[in-house]
């Protein structure tokens, strides 16, 4: 299966806004995370994650008594959808948008498909904007690997 040709995705409309679960290190109720552990999970710095709490992209985030971050496993699972979404090209706005919508609830459905629609239509577009590039490369190396052979043009 080649990335355009993709299904497309359930028309099950209860599902999660984040990417599927992954692997916890803690099970759900013993998930209590501090900022240096999420950070070292998903690579994130605690800047980062102060950051994204600041402009919204991150879901309320518990503190303990003294006020201290206490991520949980929903959280991870959001990170993990967050990073995703980085790594598409998608602007911070717009995630900052999609996190808005889904605080919203389930009326605000169609808009999130939508986002997250032409976002793929993007990713699409520059797949194959590389594919072109590698053809290009790949070409450029055969010349280079048979221009070091000369009598082997002949």
């Amino acid at each position: 299966m080649t990335l355009t040709e993709i299904s497309s995705p359930p028309t099950d409309r209860v599902q999660s806004c984040s990417a599927a679960p992954s692997r916890h290190p803690r099970a759900d109720g013993a998930d209590h995370y501090t900022i240096s552990e999420v950070a070292a999970l998903t690579g994130l710095t605690a800047h980062t994650l102060r950051w994204y709490e600041r402009i919204g992209l991150m879901p309320h985030v518990d503190r303990s008594h003294t006020g201290q971050r206490r991520f949980r496993n929903a959280d991870l699972d959001w990170l993990d959808f967050v990073t995703k979404l980085r790594l598409t090209g998608m602007p911070v706005a717009d995630m900052v948008r999609y996190a808005e919508l889904v605080r919203e609830g389930e009326e605000t459905f169609e808009e999130r498909r939508e986002l997250l629609a032409r976002t793929r239509r993007d990713v699409l577009h520059r797949i194959a904007e590389l594919r072109d590039t590698v053809a290009v490369l790949d070409h450029k190396i055969s010349y280079y690997a048979d221009a070091g052979h000369p009598a082997e043009r002949a």
